[in-house]
């Protein structure tokens, strides 16, 4: 058995890499699904519709678990997936599966509050509210997942996403950092525009953006807080294994890197911020 790992593409090595650390025994396959990324501009339905596939290749796998380390398919898929086709998916393989997003650790973080905490409607005036930018795919800020969730549990968060159209594409295809600095300004230019200030606090709410998270760093206020999906992903699935023996995470250490697109290596960001070159396969 082993955990799971799927991403459109390679910014899922960004939640891939805090879970190995977490997890240094435990057996992972990770598939990027190069063929079709970027998710963020695609129509609700194919992104369920690959995101499934996804899973059911990592199950085939051998995975137990999967982790959906991509805000788009999280945000857009996951919830219908574990309500309609994984109780299927279980009886048809004979085993525990399960299929776990990063939004729900990233909004625990960005609220300090588990996730079934619901604040209570008083009608009270918050005297100061905490701003939250949340940097996405069209995909993921058209959901509003972040606007919604945070209201639920936390009235004095008040959360401002913006759209990133191009960014997931500029990172995964290798563009240069000067191209990427100016995109990253821009952004949050518009940000701050739209909001009329400087975020408090921000979310880099697509894996891929934590390869760049350094841009986000000087692009944004000095000492701004980033809220790292990463750590708060391999946290809830630290938490989630202890209640839930049933999942066999493995135990010999293997790792595996899969893609839909073109095997073999994978472009020099992605190698200098994993730490080393690596090699993926044909999936």
């Amino acid at each position: 058995m082993a955990i799971g790992v799927f991403d459109s593409g390679v910014g899922g090595l960004s939640v891939h890499r805090s879970l190995v650390e977490r997890f240094p025994k435990a057996d992972f396959v990770y598939l990027a699904d190069q063929a079709n990324t970027p998710y963020g501009g695609r129509p609700g339905e194919e992104i369920v519709a690959l995101t499934k596939a996804g899973c059911e290749r990592l199950f085939d796998e051998g995975c137990s678990l999967v982790v959906l380390a991509c805000n788009t398919a999280a945000s857009v898929a996951l919830r219908r997936l574990q309500q309609t086709w994984l109780p299927g998916c279980r009886k048809a393989l004979g085993r525990p599966v399960n299929v776990l997003g990063i939004v729900v650790p990233t909004i625990e973080a960005a609220t300090g509050l588990p996730w079934e905490h619901e604040a209570e409607r008083r009608g009270e005036k918050v005297e100061k509210l905490d701003i939250v930018g949340v940097f996405s795919t069209p995909a993921t800020t058209n959901s509003r997942v972040y606007e919604i969730e945070v209201d639920k549990r936390r009235q004095d968060v008040a959360v401002f996403s913006e759209p990133c159209p191009e960014l997931a594409r500029m990172i995964e295809t290798g563009a240069g950092a000067h191209e990427l600095a100016r995109t990253v300004e821009g952004h949050v230019k518009a940000l701050k525009a739209r909001i009329g200030r400087a975020p408090d606090r921000a979310i880099l709410g697509c894996t891929h953006y934590e390869i760049v998270a350094d841009l986000f760093r000087q692009a944004l206020p000095p000492g701004t807080p980033l809220i790292h999906q990463p750590a708060a992903t391999a946290d809830a699935l630290a938490r989630y294994i202890e209640r839930h023996p049933e999942y066999d995470a493995g135990s010999g250490g293997a790792r595996r890197f899969l893609t839909t697109g073109e095997p073999g290596p994978q472009n020099g960001l992605v190698s200098t911020f994993w730490g080393a070159p690596i090699v993926f396969e044909k999936a």
